[in-house]
């Protein structure tokens, strides 16, 4: 009775580790209300004014095109974002020819990141109404090696432009609509260790301090507006920041112990067989 009692609650204790899991991999799934809200109605022109968007939030913006359009959106260890962006374009009676729009995503120390999949740069014909661009990241890991360049926990800078466009149709007004959805990687992705602090802009909401100067300098390319002093307000998760340290393999660990534990138990009842006779010599 002791082993079938044992065996029970090992098989309720791994029962209710799997029903946490997918509770929280449901409520991680399930859009809050809070996230159908409009977000932020502009774009920065650099890195240092970026637009702090919200998790969950969509950003739009009216610009010109050829202007270069900046956005920044937090992402968490674990998370494997996809960015998009959709380009309303204008009049195709003012439209002189084709035009190559184009996204590139930066983390916090400026190092642009590659793109797993999707449309990052697409070319838009003299009669399209709209372009729409995406670009799925890499996982993102608590720590990595200083030489590489995989994602790291923290801001995320979103830039879109019109990387080629006839030279009449530069400046003729168009609508941008970004925004970030970010989905857990799983633990298969998880790393030992965590940063110290998240990489994200040199100041926090409302403290008024002053951008530290970017090291890569500013050019011409990135698009940085001289009169913008004050880098973005950081933008966190939901939920804070995460540790980095914990992870839902931990939860597959314990889950594989305890199956581990029930097959060593159902092992041991079979080889002792049932109804074994006492070796208790009789009495006299």
């Amino acid at each position: 009775m002791r082993i079938i009692r044992t065996l029970a609650s090992a098989a309720l204790t791994c029962a209710a580790l799997f029903a946490g899991t997918v509770g929280a991999a449901a409520d991680t799934a399930s859009p809050d209300a809070e996230d159908s809200k409009s977000g932020p109605t502009r774009a920065g022109t650099g890195f240092r004014d970026a637009t702090a968007v919200p998790p969950g939030r969509s950003a739009t913006a009216n610009a010109s095109s050829g202007d270069y359009l900046y956005w920044v959106f937090p992402l968490d260890t674990g998370q494997r974002a996809t960015f998009k962006a959709e380009v309303e374009l204008p009049e195709q009676s003012a439209r002189h020819g084709d035009s190559t729009w184009r996204i590139d995503v930066y983390d916090g120390l400026r190092r642009r990141q590659p793109c797993m999949y999707g449309m990052q740069s697409r070319v838009a014909t003299d009669d399209s109404a709209s372009v729409e661009l995406s670009c799925t990241l890499r996982p993102v890991r608590s720590l990595d090696d200083p030489w590489s360049a995989h994602p790291l926990p923290g801001s995320y800078y979103l830039r879109l432009t019109a990387a080629d466009a006839p030279e009449k149709d530069l400046g003729l007004p168009v609508r941008a609509q970004v925004e970030a959805v970010a989905k857990d990687a799983g633990g298969a992705h998880a790393v030992d260790g965590a940063l110290s602090t998240p990489l994200t802009p040199g100041v926090s909401a409302g403290d008024g301090k002053h951008a530290e100067e970017p090291e890569d300098g500013e050019d011409g390319e990135d698009g940085a507006s001289p009169d913008a002093q004050q880098a973005p307000a950081a933008v966190e998760p939901e939920d804070g920041w995460s540790s980095g340290r914990w992870s839902d393999r931990w939860i597959w660990t314990v889950a594989g112990g305890v199956l581990a534990a029930l097959g060593t138990l159902g092992g041991y009842v079979l080889a002792r067989g049932p109804g074994r006779p006492s070796r208790t010599p009789p009495r006299a």
